[in-house]
């Protein structure tokens, strides 16, 4: 039976948790909230025997670029080229956008090198089981709510569109993980985090500098207690890397 696709609502959160699952995937429902909040017309889910087999989002940043998401199948509908699909429907959706992007697992990747889209940069996912911790001084503070609004326009500069209410619902989630450095009145780093179905991860880290980035993740990594942590690395910068490895 051909696969039909159909826009996806709230009710279908349940759905996308199994898919998560049988996926294994880090994603809670508060994920799926966010996307449905976000984009309520742009996400898709793949129907097969009335059973959603597969899903797909979308996001739209100020019409600056756009980015795809949660393209999962269920593992016993693979290899049917349900995945093309979604991913064909997401495209459609995006039809008018300049610039499209997502990120690529190593399997992944060879289907979106299909549909010409291109490597713009490497992620290396760092995991801990045991829980890092980095014994250094930290200038980073706990980043209360008032302090969202601080981050925003140093967030803007470096993401390249404003992502208020991601930032938001970021804090209102795991605040534990969410921390700031100022100098001089001025925001200079801060870092985000949320917790997840296997484990906690700690993102976006954004600062000036590698010495405020360790700064910002040794403090969150302080309150992940005894659960799993990943962050997502850029490989671009060595001394990065180097010091998530040295601090397990």
């Amino acid at each position: 039976m051909t696969a039909a696709f159909r826009q996806m609502n709230h009710t279908d959160i349940p759905s996308g948790l199994l898919l998560c699952r049988n996926n294994n995937w880090n994603q809670l429902a508060r994920d799926w909230e966010l996307f449905l909040t976000l984009s309520p017309d742009d996400c898709r889910v793949a129907i097969e025997n009335e059973k959603i087999t597969g899903s797909v989002t979308t996001i739209s940043y100020q019409r600056k670029f756009s980015w795809i998401g949660m393209l999962l199948v269920d593992p016993s509908h693979q290899r049917k080229g349900i995945g093309k699909k979604l991913l064909n429907e997401a495209l459609h959706i995006l039809r008018n956008e300049e610039t499209v992007k997502l990120d690529a697992t190593p399997a992944g990747r060879e289907l979106y090198k299909q549909l010409d889209f291109k490597d713009e940069y490497q992620l290396l996912r760092m995991q801990n089981v045991t829980t890092a911790t980095a014994n250094i001084n930290s200038t980073a503070t706990p980043l209360q709510k008032n302090d969202l609004y601080k981050i925003i326009a140093f967030d803007t500069i470096v993401f390249g569109a404003n992502r208020e209410a991601l930032l938001q619902w970021f804090w209102e989630g795991a605040n534990e993980f969410a921390f700031i450095i100022n100098e001089n009145h001025s925001v200079i780093g801060y870092c985000l985090g949320r917790r997840g179905y296997h484990f906690n991860q700690i993102g976006p880290v954004v600062a000036n500098s590698i010495t405020q980035a360790k700064q910002l993740v040794a403090a969150a990594l302080n309150n992940c207690n005894t659960k799993p942590v990943i962050i997502d690395a850029l490989l671009h910068n060595s001394e990065w890397v180097d010091w998530l490895k040295d601090i397990g």
